[in-house]
């Protein structure tokens, strides 16, 4: 008990962790939001134009990587649906991988509008939003939720660019809006009970398109869903013998919690309850719990110096080092990971070693060693470009 609190104040002093119930359970709206601010704002982006401007690295190289990539092409043609239907691994796949990578083509055009000042990637991002805006009317099958969180959160990245930072006009802006409110966000904003990707997804694209919408209910609805998520999703000690679960999911005994652990039955600092799943789809989650973290400090609520910055330390540490080819020991997941962690560290590691000076050795070897950081052509994309060393 004494180790455990004295173990606790370490964390408090050192800015990681507050005490179990303290600080802000729900993190409310602004009065007013900060815009751009969805995952970045204005001074991330200038730093980000400003290196890749220098020919600096590695911002250069991840630079040339989005540009060159089908992502960035100015002729791409898009194909929109009224309705995208997406089964269990989006078998069936009807719209379910136009829709994502159109969105992550908005984004990416979005973010070469601002590194370039070229209206021609800015008219491109307007082109492949309205396309959809002008089409879809929902999404249906078993995969629904998890499609919309996926593309929900890349159209909110590149709305958001679009609309504050361009002044060349996008007359549809108010139809896209409109998308957003009534196909994307009724199918998310009251999030998911199957594994904790998705709500962690779901939740990430409900933020965004509430930030993009002044809509601060429902960002407050978003917040307080992920902020419980979370915490059922990445174990710390503080957390006690057993992870935390999500009261909607019934979890009440130790054996339905371990089965959703995908059988892991001993607890460590940074065990996810997907780690003996797969890496993929625990990146999948790390990942949205940086995004969110990152638009809720724009928003005025850093939520790196809670148990969110905590956990997000500890997870990506914990995967890290296994990623990077430790043998796992008998007691984690058997004996056997299924790695492929995917290009998810870099929001994370910079905003807890970079801005907060956290040592993260296994972190930052991995992050490193995979830059630059691409797409996984879901919902991530280019953050070795925004992210990497970025102090603002």
């Amino acid at each position: 008990m004494l180790a455990a609190a004295a173990g606790a104040v370490a964390a408090l002093v050192a800015g990681l962790l507050v005490w179990p119930g303290g600080g802000r359970q729900a993190s409310a709206a602004p009065a007013a939001f900060v815009h751009p601010g969805v995952v970045l704002d204005t001074a991330q982006l200038d730093f980000v134009r400003g290196k890749v401007q220098a020919n600096a690295e590695p911002w250069k190289s991840a630079y040339d990587q989005m540009i060159g990539s089908s992502y960035a092409s100015l002729s791409r043609t898009p194909k929109p649906r009224a309705t995208v239907e997406c089964g269990s691994y989006s078998n069936p796949d009807y719209g379910c991988t136009d829709e994502r990578q159109d969105a992550i083509a908005a984004y990416t055009d979005a973010l070469a509008w601002y590194i370039t000042r070229n209206s021609a990637y800015a008219q491109e991002s307007i082109k492949l939003m309205d396309a959809w805006s002008a089409t879809i009317t929902a999404h249906t099958n078993s995969n629904a939720p998890l499609q919309t969180g996926w593309a929900g959160s890349s159209w909110a990245k590149a709305a958001e660019l679009i609309k504050y930072t361009y002044t060349g006009g996008w007359p549809n802006q108010a139809r896209f809006a409109t998308m957003l409110r009534t196909v994307y966000l009724p199918e998310i904003i009251n999030g998911s009970n199957s594994n904790g990707n998705w709500e962690l997804t779901m939740m990430e694209a409900a933020t965004g398109i509430s930030v993009f919408l002044d809509d601060a209910a429902d960002y407050d609805k978003a917040m307080a869903t992920f902020r419980t998520r979370a915490a059922a999703y990445v174990y710390i000690s503080a957390d006690g013998s057993l992870p935390k679960t999500v009261p909607s999911q019934h979890l009440d005994t130790r054996d339905k919690i371990i089965a959703y652990w995908q059988g892991q039955s001993t607890f460590v600092d940074g065990v996810t309850q997907e780690t003996c799943r797969d890496f993929t789809h625990t990146g999948y989650g790390i990942s949205s719990i940086s995004h969110i973290a990152e638009t809720s400090r724009i928003q005025g609520d850093d939520l790196y110096g809670t148990d969110i910055g905590e956990r997000l330390r500890q997870a990506l540490g914990f995967q890290s080092k296994y990623e990077l080819g430790t043998t796992p020991p008998s007691w984690l997941c058997g004996g056997s990971v299924n790695r492929g962690l995917g290009p998810v560290t870099e929001p994370g590691f910079n905003a807890l070693h970079t801005r907060r000076g956290v040592a993260m050795t296994n972190t930052q070897a991995l992050t490193e060693q995979n830059r630059p950081a691409g797409t996984n052509s879901l919902f991530v994309a280019w953050e070795t470009l925004t992210n990497a060393n970025n102090p603002n």
